[in-house]
């Protein structure tokens, strides 16, 4: 996990460089297409990965995008109308059925469909009218990291592209060397604040807007690699009943970004500090809460992408602390292929 991890800044800028060609000539067909929403089909990191470009689509082309649920046609056989939409399906292996089928019913139904996977080969590529590679290389550890940045990495540029966003574009392309001194970040304060918290088994992680997949992300990762049961939550929501739980002691990393979301992410991480929590965020805007070292890329869209990696760096760690492989958690495997 930890090489791969290393290797993230390295997979960016290969898919950066052979990448291209798929990006401009799928986001100038959704052009052509003019979609009125989005759709996402994807589970697990996969999902997370999603949930950040519906943000992305959202914010940035003004178009609703919604994550639907595999088992809509997998095990319920429904056929979801997908006329006038473009539906983007996330899977580094591209092999679990409940996510071919469905994509293959949107494409029935009259939707566009993209695959975003690092097996071109695979059958969910096979199901769909365009595949974007991640070009991630092997990724031999169960959790997934730089197949997680490259996903998303690939969705914000298409989506960057069909806006042509040329700020953005040119920050999309700046991130290899940002990322680098993302890996580079130093969290060992969050680290032994977990470690050392209580029975060191439950913590929140809290984020808003794109930055909220992230907390997601985060939290699906301290339970497989860490087996901390983890929790993620909007700083809209976290304090309108999740924060009942929270005591002294009590764990909370916050993702934020430079973005109009920022100013509520560090107040809610300063409350929790206010109520004994451990409270950490990626601000320098904190006051209570305590900042942990973060890069700022070009982009507010694109910070979140740099905070995901300073996290995979310092969770890795932490599983060592707990004397857990992070590359073979208990009870999973790389590929999960559900029907």
């Amino acid at each position: 996990m930890r090489r791969e991890i290393n290797e993230i800044p390295d997979a960016v800028e290969r898919l950066l460089t052979q990448g291209r060609s798929g990006i401009l000539s799928t986001a100038q067909e959704i052009r052509d297409r003019d979609p009125r929403f989005l759709l996402s089909v994807a589970r697990g990191s996969s999902d997370h990965a999603a949930s950040y470009m519906k943000y992305v689509s959202e914010l940035l082309l003004g178009l609703p995008m919604a994550s639907v649920g595999p088992s809509i046609k997998s095990v319920y056989g429904v056929n979801v109308a997908g006329e006038g939409a473009l539906s983007i399906s996330v899977s580094q292996s591209g092999q679990s059925p409940d996510i071919v089928r469905l994509t293959d019913a949107f494409a029935k139904t009259g939707a566009y469909t993209v695959a975003i996977t690092n097996d071109p080969s695979s059958p969910l590529a096979q199901a769909t009218t365009a595949t974007l590679p991640i070009h991630a290389g092997p990724e031999l550890s169960v959790a997934a990291t730089k197949t997680f940045v490259t996903s998303l990495v690939t969705g914000l540029w298409l989506l960057a592209d069909v806006k042509q966003d040329a700020e953005l574009i040119a920050a999309i392309h700046a991130l290899p060397q940002q990322l680098l001194k993302a890996t580079e970040c130093d969290w060992s304060a969050a680290i032994e604040a977990i470690t050392s918290a209580g029975d060191g088994r439950s913590l929140f992680t809290l984020g808003r807007g794109p930055s909220w997949a992230i907390s997601n992300e985060a939290a699906l990762k301290f339970k497989e690699t860490c087996q901390i049961h983890a929790e993620s939550y909007s700083t809209a929501e976290v304090l309108h009943g999740p924060v009942s739980i929270v005591e002294p002691g009590f764990p909370v990393i916050a993702f934020a970004a430079r973005d109009a979301a920022e100013d509520n992410i560090v107040e809610v991480a300063d409350a929790l500090a206010q109520k004994g929590a451990l409270s950490f965020a990626t601000s320098d805007k904190v006051e209570k809460a305590t900042r942990l070292p973060h890069v700022r890329t070009d982009h507010w869209i694109t910070d979140p992408i740099a905070s995901i990696v300073s996290f995979y760096a310092m969770v890795e760690r932490v599983a060592a602390c707990r004397g857990i492989n992070p590359d073979t958690p208990r009870h999973l495997k790389k590929v999960t292929e559900t029907v």
